[in-house]
C-alpha cells in the first residue's frame, strides 16, 4: 500500500517534523501563560517573538553547508540541538532568558525543518513519489496532539517548566529515528551542495507562496489561544482548543493532499486551497463564540495545510539533482520568513487594530497567491 511505503521511506524526516511541532503545538498552547508570567503587551511578545525570526534566518544560512558537509548526520545533529534547548525554555521567568530561549529554539528549528525538507525532497526525486505533504501532515498531528496534551497540562496547573523539560526529553528520543542512511542509491549527482547558487524566478514565487501560506499557518497558531480566551471569553482548555483544531485539521488536509495530488496538479489545488483558507480566516475573525472560531480555523487548517509543502516540494522538482537542498533552502529562506515572522507581525497588527482586524489582514494576503502567485508560476513553467 503506498501510504505504508511512504511511511517508511521518510521516516528520518517524520522524526523531525514530529519534533517540530511538539515544540510549537506547546508553545501556542501555553502561550497565554507565559504572557502572563512575562507581564508583557501583545506589541512587546510580537517583538520578542522577532527573536525566532532571526534564528531562523541563521539556520536558512546554516543549513545548506551542514547538509554539504554532513550529509547523513546534519539531520540528527540539529534534532539533537532542538531537544537540548527545549529542555530549559519553560523555566525562563523574565524577558531576557525567554528571548535566549526564543533565538536558540528558532534556529534550532529552522536548521531540522529546512534539512528534513530536503530529504524529503531528495527522497521524492529518487523513488519518484510524492511525500511532502505526508511528511508536512505529521507535523500537523503531532502539533496538535501536543496543544491538545499541554491545554490538559494547563487546566490542571502544571507549570511550563515540567512541560517543556518533558517536550525536549520526547524530542531528543525521537532523534533516533534519524540515524537512518539515505545518501547512495542516487549517487553522486543527488549529493548536496553548499554552493550559493542564486535564486531563480520560479524559486522566488514558490518562496513567496510558501512564506503566505507559514504566515499564515504560525500567525493563527500562535494567536489562536489568545483570540479565543481574549477576545471570545474561553477557558484555558478552550483556548487550547484552537490550535489544536488547526492542527488537526491541517494534518487531515496534508494527507488528503498526499493521497490525492498528482504531479502537475500542484498550481490547482494551490488556488482552491488558499480561497478556502482566506474564508475559513475571514470566519475566524468575525467569530462571535468560540464554537464559530473552531469552524474558521477549520476552514483554515483544511486550506492552508497544502500551500507551504506543495510551493516547497515544487521548488525541489524544479531544481537540479545537486542543487534541490539549495533550491528547497532558499524557498524556505523565504518561505519560514512567514513562518517565524507571522506572530511577532500580528502582535503588532493586534496591539494596533485589534486580533479580529489582524486576522482579517491576514485573509487579505492569502488572496495573493491565486490572484498574482499562481498564475506567474504556470507562465514560467510554459517559458
Amino acid at each position: 500500500m503506498r501510504l505504508f511505503t511512504d511511511l517508511r521511506l521518510s521516516r528520518a524526516p517524520m522524526a523531525a517534523f514530529i519534533g517540530v511541532g511538539l515544540f510549537w503545538g506547546s508553545f501556542a498552547a501555553f502561550l497565554p501563560d507565559l504572557k502572563g508570567r512575562l507581564a508583557i503587551d501583545d506589541g512587546m511578545l510580537g517583538l520578542i517573538l522577532l527573536g525566532a525570526a532571526a534564528g531562523a534566518l541563521l539556520a536558512m544560512w546554516v543549513s545548506p553547508r551542514l547538509d554539504a558537509a554532513l550529509p547523513r548526520w546534519g539531520l540528527t545533529v540539529s534534532g539533537l540541538m532542538l531537544g537540548l534547548a527545549v529542555l530549559p525554555f519553560g523555566l525562563a521567568d523574565s524577558v531576557l532568558p525567554f528571548i535566549a530561549g526564543v533565538v536558540i529554539i528558532g534556529t534550532a528549528t529552522g536548521m531540522y525543518d529546512i534539512l528534513a525538507n530536503a530529504r524529503v525532497s531528495r527522497l521524492e526525486a529518487r523513488h519518484g513519489l510524492s511525500m511532502m505533504n505526508l511528511n508536512h501532515a505529521v507535523y500537523s498531528l503531532g502539533y496538535a496532539a501536543a496543544a491538545m496534551l499541554t491545554g490538559l497540562a494547563r487546566e490542571a496547573g502544571l507549570a511550563p517548566g515540567p512541560w517543556f523539560a518533558l517536550v525536549g526529553a520526547v524530542v531528543i528520543l525521537a532523534v533516533g529515528l534519524t540515524l537512518r542512511p539515505e545518501i547512495g542509491a542516487g549517487g553522486a549527482q543527488d549529493m548536496p551542495q553548499a554552493s550559493r547558487g542564486r535564486i531563480t524566478p520560479y524559486v522566488w514565487c514558490a518562496g513567496l507562496v510558501a512564506l503566505i501560506g507559514f504566515f499564515a499557518e504560525n500567525a493563527t497558531e500562535g494567536w489562536s489561544a489568545l483570540h479565543i480566551e481574549r477576545t471570545l471569553g474561553g477557558g484555558a482548555a478552550e483556548g487550547a482548543l484552537g490550535p489544536a483544531m488547526l492542527g488537526l485539521t491541517m494534518g487531515v488536509g496534508r494527507l488528503a493532499g498526499h493521497l490525492v495530488t498528482m504531479r502537475g496538479a500542484e498550481t490547482t489545488v494551490l488556488r482552491w486551497a488558499s480561497l478556502m483558507a482566506a474564508a475559513g480566516l475571514v470566519t475566524a475573525a468575525a467569530a462571535p463564540v468560540p464554537l464559530v472560531a473552531y469552524l474558521g480555523f477549520a476552514c483554515l487548517g483544511l486550506g492552508v495545510s497544502v500551500v507551504g509543502p506543495m510551493a516547497l516540494a515544487l521548488a525541489g522538482q524544479m531544481a537540479a539533482p545537486g542543487a534541490r537542498t539549495l533550491a528547497v533552502s532558499r524557498a524556505a529562506m523565504i518561505g519560514y520568513l512567514g513562518f517565524f515572522i507571522g506572530p511577532p507581525l500580528m502582535g503588532f497588527l493586534s496591539d494596533a487594530f485589534g486580533l479580529r482586524a489582524a486576522f482579517g489582514i491576514g485573509a487579505g494576503l492569502i488572496l495573493v497567491i491565486p490572484l498574482i502567485l499562481v498564475p506567474r508560476m504556470r507562465r514560467l513553467v510554459a517559458a
